[in-house]
């Protein structure tokens, strides 16, 4: 299967079946060719907007290697693609399929700012860092007009309660004046993730996001705004972008970048499949090479769910990653680092106003 058979402008190339599912779905030869006949599309291949309206919006983080309390997330599925993201797998509890549904199928949490105020206002709630999205990005294409997430950090600035944003998107600058606000009280913090310095490669691994040079940009914007940012170099992949750590960091720290953080890719879950499936039919000739080295990584298996280990990684190939990281952050970050964000003014600002108690 060469490139004409890829379903542009995503990532996956197929739905895998959903293991909360009895049924199973596939397209069978027939039915292609019958739409070939007629002249028909069999895959429309849209985006579709379903709202959804959770009780609560701010989940407890259990796992110990993310380095998150409490996340909160706007939109599940992302409109993104990236082929690697571990977030694939959460929706399967939506009863959708990981591959193509979790690009295609965007569930919208309208009453998601109500919600937070509502949180954020409890006597017994106090104040930790509140991170935008750990699971998929507040800032996908959706939230140009939706606005979501810029209802969120209203609340967020109202109430004077800290919070920290993970994106791959420009789009984040719209809401700059809010930004700007926030770090005026050490509330804000930003992680920009960039996994190349090629566009070629990100063109390939996430189809629908911001292009390198924009992000760049977004990193030097925000670090003159005053807003500390972290730059996560994540995934790193073996033989497609590990080659990269030290030109990468080298590059985001001129541009004001204040740390970077790594994973090593882990395809766990159904995302096995579905990258195995993609990058045999992107890059087929060394997709068995990288696909082996992920496997060196995480003890022969491409998948690893053990805590301490998936995110950094075993072997010799890890380690060289480990090593190339901690150079990096030697060379080109030595006197910088993330400021701790503030925790102190929320329970003054409990009502949305400052009290004298």
């Amino acid at each position: 299967m060469g490139h004409s058979s890829k379903i542009k402008g995503r990532g996956a190339q197929k739905n895998v079946h959903n293991r909360f599912l009895q049924d199973a779905h596939e397209v069978r030869a027939d039915f292609l060719e019958y739409c070939r006949k007629e002249g028909e599309q069999a895959d429309k291949n849209k985006t579709t907007y379903i709202n959804v309206f959770p009780k609560t919006i701010v989940n407890k983080v259990t796992s110990p290697d993310v380095g998150m309390e409490y996340s909160l997330n706007p939109y599940q599925g992302c409109e993104h693609g990236c082929i690697y993201c571990y977030a694939r797998n959460s929706h399967e509890y939506w009863g959708f399929s990981a591959g193509l549904d979790f690009e295609r199928k965007i569930l919208v949490k309208k009453n998601a700012a109500e919600l937070l105020e509502a949180k954020l206002k409890k006597k017994n709630w106090q104040a930790y860092t509140i991170v935008l999205s750990g699971n998929t990005d507040c800032y996908q294409p959706a939230e140009k007009e939706l606005e979501i997430t810029r209802s969120l950090l209203k609340v967020f600035l109202k109430y004077k309660h800290p919070v920290a944003i993970i994106t791959k998107n420009s789009l984040i600058l719209r809401d700059l004046d809010l930004l700007k606000e926030l770090a005026k009280d050490n509330l804000i913090g930003v992680n920009i993730s960039i996994t190349s310095l090629s566009e070629e490669t990100r063109l390939v691994l996430e189809p629908r996001t911001a292009t390198i040079k924009k992000r760049l940009e977004t990193v030097q914007i925000l670090a003159e705004n005053g807003i500390p940012v972290n730059v996560m170099i994540a995934p790193i992949i073996p033989s497609i972008n590990s080659h990269e750590i030290l030109p990468l960091a080298k590059k985001v720290s001129e541009l004001g970048a204040t740390s970077i953080a790594f994973t090593i890719v882990r395809l766990n879950g159904a995302i096995g499949e579905i990258f195995a499936d993609w990058i045999r039919k992107t890059m087929p000739d060394k997709a068995e090479k990288v696909l082996h080295q992920i496997e060196s990584c995480h003890g022969g298996s491409l998948n690893d769910s053990r805590y301490g280990h998936r995110m950094r990684g075993e072997g010799k190939i890890a380690e060289q990653i480990r090593n190339l990281i901690q150079l990096a952050r030697l060379k080109y970050f030595k006197n910088k680092k993330l400021p701790r964000l503030n925790t102190d003014l929320h329970e003054q600002y409990k009502n949305g106003q400052y009290s004298l108690f």
